[in-house]
């Protein structure tokens, strides 16, 4: 029997002599990120002692001043035999009275850890401050720059928010959509602003920690050197089609710098000053416009811009979304009025030009009255003007998808089959299940224990072990276009497993048990040269991603994870392709980050990936890829689970206070000649009793 002592504030407290402490674990728990944190908690019955009532300050008489405060939860301990088992706090939940005397205090021993859940609420990732860090403008400079720049915690990968993308060396130039750029570089090439950008899984686990200082996670997976998790990316895909980042635009219109006289016919009663016009007073009192217009040419007939016309730095007037000359006159602005006038134009998606003269206010009419006759007054801008496009901040927060955080973190444990606990430190070790039950072995953590002697042999069973006559593996998205194809066509979703034994015929108490992943999981498409004949299949270096559904509408489902694959010209010869700027503006590009389900694209070898199934590889389409996250993760435990050998065996058991302190669920226990894996096991701390049930090792 082990001594109970319960501890609050220093003072300990009287307690029943049957008073029980117990604490249950399974190895379902630490599968479960939201249950890391789960809460020790106990409550209690205790005396209603002269001490207890003295610390408890006789709470049942309201009419004491300053009394206990059952609103707070006051700091406390648990002891066995006296060395230190929980730290924590006391609420005092209320008092049992018996012939109207206190006769027991009703109250709840809350663990100093904490539930995730609690943490994290319904926090969304959106509200990881930390990760604004990485905002960047949206502009074809950065998506381009971020698209050839290989693996960074940015980046720009090769997925269509709309356009489909073909590769075509004979086709039309101009056609949306052919990357190929032709050789006089006036056309051809995907336009800038149907990227997105996507931001590193890593950095998200970092923002975690940086907002939430009481969740730490271990460098065990979560790490740099660990490809398979540091190489993933999800896509800054927060609605379908388009950027449009709500109140982020800011409108860099650019101003017309200076403006000339080029004619003038009677007198010049136009002024000009700092870029703008000057319309006098008394022209408008007393003169009579016969008209007045603004006519802007633009270099680039194809692109659209908008113009406005301020009077005293104010917006007067303007014109949105106009393409090729424009022309402005009163009877768009009306009343042209005094004051000082300037001209200012802002590209809608692409970078333009005004050559000099070709921005022109036109002025006629009798300055006060008829006395000095008919004048004409046409000033011209002097200089070329360079119209941006919008600068777009892309506020990574504004445009990650909307995701609670602890279904993130679940839906990581759910991809790589993850398994989590707190050690000594507060530091939440993340592992893979694999390496997990590998630290044992090593010796790098747990142990073996021979429990033998601690058995009670009063009852004991041995129970079949799978509940289930198969496990589906998947994924909640699987609904864009080439996704959705693959599904139809073979009547399973694309990367999905479903496992049993002999083709389903195994007959468990149940179905089917369902590991779905919360992401999205596109199937990538391959480029050929459409002009080749015959047309060689995936004749191009060029891998891709369409997020749109069936219909070829832009899409938006769940959260789209994948790996980033650097491709660069330094180490493989790459076809090259265009990015554009503007119709037949933009560069030619070679390296690019490849968007991909597999760390590599070499099937050859055992290339780790996102799939369950084994399923073929989008870039070569002739091998299939072996390194599933089936194989990878799952395999061991799954297969052991369905083994014809497998049992699960329930015994009671009075361990001592050694093991009770120091075991893991990663620990062996052996009966016998048999080792065991703990499933299980709820203990009595203050008498060493414990159920404990065991998957025999097979």
């Amino acid at each position: 029997m082990q001594k109970l002592q319960l501890y609050i504030q220093g003072e300990r407290l009287d307690l029943f002599n049957d008073e029980t402490v117990s604490m249950t674990q399974s190895i379902q728990n630490i599968k479960d990120i939201s249950k890391i944190f789960t809460t020790f908690s106990q409550a209690f019955t205790v005396p209603a002692s002269r001490s207890n009532n003295i610390i408890f300050q006789h709470f049942s008489n309201s009419y004491i001043d300053n009394g206990f405060d059952a609103r707070q939860k006051i700091p406390s301990a648990i002891e066995l035999n006296f060395i230190p088992f929980q730290e924590g706090f006391i609420q005092l939940n209320g008092v049992e009275l018996r012939k109207n005397v206190p006769y027991a205090y009703r109250i709840t021993f809350y663990g100093k850890t904490i539930n995730l859940k609690d943490v994290l609420g319904e926090s969304q990732l959106s509200s990881l401050a930390s990760l604004n860090q990485y905002t960047l403008d949206y502009n074809f400079t950065n998506i381009k720059n971020k698209l050839i720049g290989g693996h960074n915690s940015i980046i720009t990968p090769l997925i269509t928010h709309s356009q489909r993308l073909i590769y075509n060396t004979a086709g039309d130039y101009n056609v949306n959509g052919n990357l190929f750029r032709s050789p006089q570089a006036i056309a051809g090439g995907v336009f800038w602003s149907d990227l997105k950008f996507a931001i590193r899984l890593y950095e998200i686990i970092q923002a975690i920690e940086t907002d939430y200082p009481a969740l730490n996670f271990s460098d065990d997976f979560f790490n740099t050197t660990n490809p398979t998790f540091y190489n993933l990316y999800m896509w800054l895909h927060r609605k379908s089609g388009d950027v449009v980042p709500v109140g982020q635009v800011e409108q860099n219109y650019i101003q017309v710098p200076t403006f000339a006289k080029t004619t003038t016919t009677g007198q010049s009663v136009i002024q000009t000053i700092n870029g703008g016009i000057i319309v006098d007073t008394s022209l408008v009192q007393f003169g009579e416009f016969n008209s007045s217009s603004l006519t802007l040419t633009p270099q680039a007939t194809n692109l659209s811009y908008n113009v406005r016309i301020l009077r005293n730095g104010a917006v007067f007037f303007q014109v949105l979304d106009v393409q090729g000359t424009t022309v402005i006159d009163a009877s768009d602005f009306g009343s042209i009025g005094s004051g000082t006038y300037t001209v200012q134009v802002l590209s809608a998606t692409n970078p333009m030009a005004f050559l000099a003269n070709n921005i022109k206010w036109d002025f006629r009419g009798f300055p006060k009255g008829d006395v000095n006759g008919f004048f004409i007054n046409i000033l011209k801008n002097t200089t070329s003007v360079n119209a941006g496009s919008p600068e777009t901040e892309f506020i990574i927060t504004d445009q990650i998808p909307e995701m609670k955080i602890i279904d993130f973190l679940t839906g990581l444990f759910k991809q790589f089959n993850l398994t989590a606990f707190v050690n000594a430190q507060n530091v939440i070790v993340v592992k893979t299940l694999d390496s997990y039950y590998a630290d044992r072995v090593n010796n790098i953590s747990g142990g073996n224990y021979d429990i033998d002697k601690y058995l009670s042999i009063d009852k004991s069973s041995v129970d079949a072990a799978l509940p289930f006559k198969e496990i589906n593996f998947s994924f909640r998205g699987t609904k864009t276009f080439l996704a959705n194809q693959y599904n139809e066509l073979n009547n399973i979703g694309w990367g999905e497993l479903r496992y049993s034994l002999n083709d389903g015929t195994f007959d468990g108490p149940n179905s089917s048990y369902k590991v779905e992943v919360p992401f999205e999981h596109m199937l990538f498409e391959r480029l050929s040269n459409l002009g080749t004949t015959p047309i060689t299949l995936n004749s191009s270096t060029l891998q891709y991603g369409f997020c749109v559904d069936s219909n070829q509408q832009p899409y938006f489902g769940d959260p789209i994870i994948f790996y980033g694959v650097s491709r660069s010209t330094s180490s493989e010869q790459l076809t090259s392709f265009g990015v554009r700027s503007g119709l037949t503006v933009g560069v030619n590009v070679q390296n690019y980050m490849m968007p991909s389900n597999s760390i590599g694209i070499n099937s050859s070898v055992n290339s780790k990936n996102l799939h369950f199934s084994l399923e073929v590889n989008e870039y070569t389409a002739t091998s299939t890829f072996t390194g599933t996250t089936f194989q990878e993760n799952y395999v061991n435990y799954v297969s052991a689970a369905f083994n014809l050998r497998r049992r699960i065996t329930k015994v009671t058991a009075f361990l001592p206070l050694n093991i009770i302190y120091n075991l893991e669920m990663n620990d062996y226990l052996t009966i016998g000649t048999q080792s065991y894996t703990i499933n299980t096991i709820t203990t009595d701390l203050t008498n060493g009793k414990s159920s404990i049930e065991l998957l025999n090792n097979v």
